[in-house]
C-alpha cells in the first residue's frame, strides 16, 4: 500500500488528488486557480524549514502540544478487558483537534497574502479554532454555520463572536453543515483574491483532503511515540469517530503500514440505520460527488442528497472523506456506527468513571471502545482519539438524558 504524499502518479493521492476512485476536484472554473495556488503554496511550505519551525512553535507554545496519552484506569477496570488509552486532543487550546489544521492553514493564508478568512462549522469547534487563529494574526474572519447548529451549539457561537469573528447563520435546506459549506464556497467564489477558505475536514477538492490529513497527522505521530514509551509496543486497535474524518485520519495515517494494528472508524448511527435518520455513509450511502469531491454520500436514486441526523452536530454530514472511502475499499480500516443513544450513554459513562466530559462526536468512539474492549485479553490495548471536550454539548446532553426513555436505553447504560 502506497501512502506517501506528493504529486507522483504512483502514490496516493495522485497529482489530481485522487485516492483510487475517490477525491479529485469538482469545482467551478473560478475556483481552479485558488486551488492550484493553494496546492503550490502547500507543497512549498512542506519543504520549507522556516514554515515548519513556525508551525511547530505555535503548536507547542500556543496550542499546547503534545497532548497526553492517558490510561483510562477506571473505565478499563469496569470493562474487564483490554486497556483503554485516550489521546487527549480535548486538552488542546479551543478544546478539540481542529486547531491543528486551522493553524497550519492560517499560516499558508499569510504566505499567500490573504487578508480575510472564511470557514464552515458544524459543532462549532472548527469555527472557534478558525476564529482563534484569525484573531491571533489580525485577520478578518467570517464563519458560516447552519441555523440549527447555531441553536444547539450556542456556546461556540458566543465564543466565535467574542474572538471577533462574524457568525453567519445559514437558513437554507436542513440548516446544518452541508448548507454551511455551500455558503462558504459561494463566498470564496466571490472573494478569491483576498480570501482563504479554511475547510475543516479531510473533504472537499484537492488539495484539502491531503493537506488537512497532514496537518492532523501529528495526532497519530505523537500517539505512536507515546504508546511505545508507555507500553513498549503498538496498540492492537485504534478507534476514532468519523464525520468528514479529519481526527480519524490524523490518528490512523502514521499506523497504516503496521499490519498488526486494527483501525475502526465510527460514524453517526443516529436513530437507527433502518429509520433513515442517521449519517452513516458506509451503511446507507453510494458513490457520488458533493462539494468538490467524489466519495460515499447519502443520496437517493436520483442523486439528490438526503437529509442526515445525529445527536452530534459535527458528524451529521452527508459525505465522508475520500481517503476513508479508499481505505475501506482496501479493507485497511473497518467502519461501523454508534447510535445517538449509545453516544449519550458513553458521554455519561466517561464523565462518571474518568471525570472527563467528551464531545458528543468523541463519545461515538468511546461507545465503540466500550463494545469491543470486554471481549479482548487484558494485555491488549485499545487507543481512542478523544477528539474534543464536551463543554459545548452539556446543555444539549442534559436535556436529552433527562428525556430518555429507559426502555430505549442502549446496552452501554448497564455500565453506569
Amino acid at each position: 500500500m502506497s501512502v506517501a504524499t506528493g504529486a507522483d502518479p504512483g502514490i496516493v493521492p495522485d497529482a489530481g488528488g485522487h485516492f483510487g476512485l475517490y477525491g479529485g476536484r469538482y469545482v467551478p472554473e473560478t475556483l481552479m486557480h485558488p486551488l492550484l495556488e493553494l496546492e503550490e503554496q502547500y507543497f512549498r511550505a512542506q519543504r520549507d524549514p522556516e514554515f515548519q519551525r513556525e508551525l511547530n512553535f505555535y503548536l507547542e507554545d500556543f496550542c499546547g502540544r503534545p497532548t497526553p496519552l492517558y490510561l483510562a484506569q477506571r473505565l478499563t477496570r469496569r470493562l474487564r478487558g483490554a486497556r483503554i488509552y485516550l489521546k487527549r486532543e480535548d486538552l488542546l487550546h479551543t478544546g478539540a483537534h481542529k486547531i491543528n489544521n486551522a493553524l497550519g492553514q492560517v499560516l499558508l493564508a499569510r504566505r499567500m497574502n490573504k487578508s480575510r478568512i472564511i470557514a464552515e462549522t458544524g459543532a462549532g469547534q472548527h469555527g472557534v479554532a478558525t476564529a482563534t487563529v484569525a484573531a491571533m494574526f489580525g485577520l478578518e474572519c467570517v464563519i458560516y454555520m447552519g441555523a440549527v447548529d447555531c441553536q444547539r451549539q450556542a456556546l461556540n457561537v458566543d465564543r466565535m463572536r467574542m474572538l471577533g469573528a462574524e457568525v453567519a447563520p445559514v437558513t437554507a435546506g436542513q440548516q446544518t453543515l452541508k448548507e454551511a459549506i455551500n455558503e462558504a464556497m459561494r463566498d470564496w467564489v466571490t472573494h478569491v483574491r483576498t480570501t482563504h477558505y479554511i475547510l475543516g475536514t479531510v473533504y472537499g477538492a484537492h488539495p484539502y483532503p491531503l493537506m488537512v490529513r497532514n496537518f492532523q497527522r501529528i495526532i497519530g505521530d505523537e500517539a505512536r511515540r507515546q504508546i511505545l514509551e508507555k507500553e513498549g509496543r503498538l496498540p492492537d486497535v485504534l478507534v476514532a469517530c468519523v464525520g468528514g474524518g479529519s481526527n480519524a485520519m490524523g490518528l490512523f495515517f502514521p499506523f497504516l503500514e503496521d499490519a498488526s494494528v486494527r483501525m475502526v472508524g465510527v460514524e453517526a448511527g443516529g436513530e437507527g440505520i433502518q429509520t433513515g435518520k442517521h449519517a452513516a455513509r458506509f451503511q446507507g450511502g453510494s458513490l457520488g460527488v458533493l462539494q468538490g469531491a467524489r466519495s460515499y454520500l447519502l443520496q437517493d436514486e436520483n442523486g439528490q442528497v438526503e437529509l442526515t441526523h445525529s445527536v452530534s452536530a459535527g458528524l451529521d454530514y452527508a459525505a465522508v472523506g475520500p481517503e476513508h472511502a479508499w481505505l475501506r475499499d482496501r479493507k485497511r480500516v473497518d467502519y461501523t456506527f454508534a447510535s445517538d443513544q449509545e453516544a449519550l450513554d458513553a458521554f455519561l459513562l466517561l464523565a462518571r468513571l474518568e471525570g472527563i466530559i467528551p464531545a458528543l462526536e468523541s463519545a461515538h468512539a468511546i461507545a465503540e471502545a466500550v463494545k469491543i474492549a470486554p471481549s479482548m485479553d487484558p494485555q491488549r490495548i485499545v487507543l481512542v482519539n478523544l477528539s474534543g471536550r464536551g463543554d459545548k454539548d452539556v446543555d444539549q446532553a442534559a436535556k436529552l438524558l433527562g428525556k430518555r426513555n429507559p426502555d430505549a436505553a442502549s446496552s452501554l447504560a448497564s455500565l453506569l
